[in-house]
C-alpha cells in the first residue's frame, strides 16, 4: 500500500497487534478500522482516553488541541487520535488487550440522593434503572447528561464495580454550571438521568504489588476512592498506599471521614491532607504535590495515580520522577474545561 506505514501495538498482557496506516489516517482511526481494542473516546484530543508510549519510530502530530502534557510528549506519550505514522513504529499500550474489548454503553439511571458535602462540592448518588447495566475499572469516567438540557459532563466514580447498580460521583460546584445548578436547584429523588461509560485509559492496573502513590486535587478525590476500595476488594498482599489530597482552603475540604475509615480498614494506607491557605492542626500547608517527600519513593517499581488540575497534574509528573518514580508508571487524568468530553472538575 503506497505511503503506507506499519504500526505495532505492544499491549500489557504481552499480546501485540499491527496495522497499517496510510499517510492521511490517524493510528486511531486505522488501529479501530482493523478492530484492535484500543481505548478512546472523543477523538479531538480532549480527553487522553487513546494515549500511548511511542517506543520506536517517528510521528507527526495534528494539529488542534490536546491535553498531553509538554512533559508527557517528551517522556513518547502520544494521542493516537491525534498522531500519524512517519515511517514504522512500536507503541507500548498501558492496559491489556482485554480492555479495549468492551465498549461504553449508555444507561438510565434514578437519583438517589444529593448531599452537600463541602462549600463547592456535591456527592451524587445514582442507581440503575431495572434491565439496565454499565460496567467500569476504577478510575474511569462517565458521561451524564443534565436532565432537562441535554448538556453532557464528565465524572469519575467515587464507587467501585462491585457497588453497581449504585454510582457514587463527587461533583465540585462551579459558578454557572448548568451541571451545577441542576444539582442545587432541581435535581431531586426518583429523577431519571442518562449515563453512558465507561471511558478513559486511567484505571487501576489490578496485578500490579508494588507502593502506590495516588495524588488528588479537589474533586480528583473520588476515582482514588475507587482505586482504594478495589486495592481493599485484591486478595492476597496489598501494597503499600500513600494518599496525598488536597484543597484550596479547609471549607472546601470533604471526605476526611471516609479517608480515615480506609486507614482504619487497610494498615498498609496513610494518607497526607494539604490545605493551599488556612492550614491548621493536622492539615499541611501547600499543595498535594508539596506533601510528597523522598521516603515515599523506596521501590524502583511504586506506581502514582494522579487526577486534578492540569497545572498539578504537571508538578507532581516532575515531582515523582525526580524522587524515582519510573514515567511510565505515572498514570493521570486531568481536569479539562467542561466545553470539552474529558473529565470536569
Amino acid at each position: 500500500m503506497a505511503d503506507a506505514a506499519d504500526v505495532l501495538f505492544a499491549f500489557a498482557d504481552g499480546v501485540e497487534r499491527s496495522v497499517s496506516v496510510t499517510a492521511g489516517d490517524t493510528i486511531l482511526d486505522a488501529g479501530l478500522a482493523a478492530e484492535l481494542p484500543l481505548l478512546y473516546q472523543c477523538r479531538s484530543g480532549s480527553c487522553s482516553s487513546c494515549i500511548a508510549k511511542l517506543v520506536e519510530g517517528e510521528t507527526r502530530q495534528a494539529a488542534g488541541h490536546t491535553t498531553l502534557l509538554r512533559s508527557e510528549y517528551e517522556a513518547g506519550m502520544r494521542l493516537l487520535c491525534q498522531t500519524h505514522a512517519v515511517g514504522a513504529c512500536r507503541f507500548e499500550m498501558g492496559y491489556d488487550s482485554e480492555a479495549g474489548t468492551v465498549r461504553a454503553t449508555k444507561a438510565n439511571a434514578f437519583v438517589d440522593e444529593v448531599e452537600r458535602i463541602a462549600s463547592n462540592v456535591v456527592r451524587l448518588r445514582l442507581e440503575l434503572a431495572a434491565d439496565n447495566w454499565v460496567d467500569f475499572r476504577p478510575g474511569q469516567f462517565f458521561q451524564i447528561s443534565v436532565p432537562g438540557i441535554g448538556a453532557v459532563r464528565s465524572y469519575s466514580p467515587a464507587s467501585t464495580p462491585k457497588d453497581l447498580p449504585r454510582l457514587e460521583f463527587l461533583i465540585r460546584l462551579l459558578p454557572g454550571g448548568v451541571m451545577s445548578e441542576w444539582l442545587t436547584d432541581r435535581a431531586k429523588p426518583d429523577d431519571v438521568v442518562e449515563i453512558e461509560g465507561a471511558f478513559g485509559a486511567f484505571f487501576l492496573r489490578e496485578k500490579v504489588r508494588a507502593p502506590h502513590i495516588l495524588v488528588a486535587g479537589g474533586t480528583g478525590l473520588a476515582p482514588m476512592l475507587s482505586i482504594l476500595d478495589a486495592l481493599r476488594e485484591q486478595s492476597g498482599r496489598r501494597p503499600r498506599m500513600l494518599l496525598s489530597f488536597g484543597c484550596t482552603d479547609p471549607d472546601a475540604l470533604f471526605g476526611l471521614d471516609a479517608i480515615m475509615l480506609r486507614e482504619q480498614w487497610m494498615p498498609t494506607f496513610r494518607s497526607r491532607i494539604s490545605v493551599d491557605r488556612g492550614a491548621t492542626g493536622d492539615l499541611l500547608g501547600g499543595t498535594p504535590v508539596d506533601a510528597l517527600l523522598p521516603e515515599d519513593v523506596s521501590d524502583p517499581d511504586t506506581v502514582a495515580y494522579l487526577c486534578g488540575p492540569p497545572r498539578m497534574i504537571e508538578a507532581a509528573h516532575a515531582r515523582l520522577e525526580a524522587l524515582g518514580v519510573k514515567p511510565e508508571n505515572i498514570f493521570a487524568e486531568q481536569f479539562v474545561p467542561s466545553e470539552t468530553t474529558g473529565v470536569t472538575p
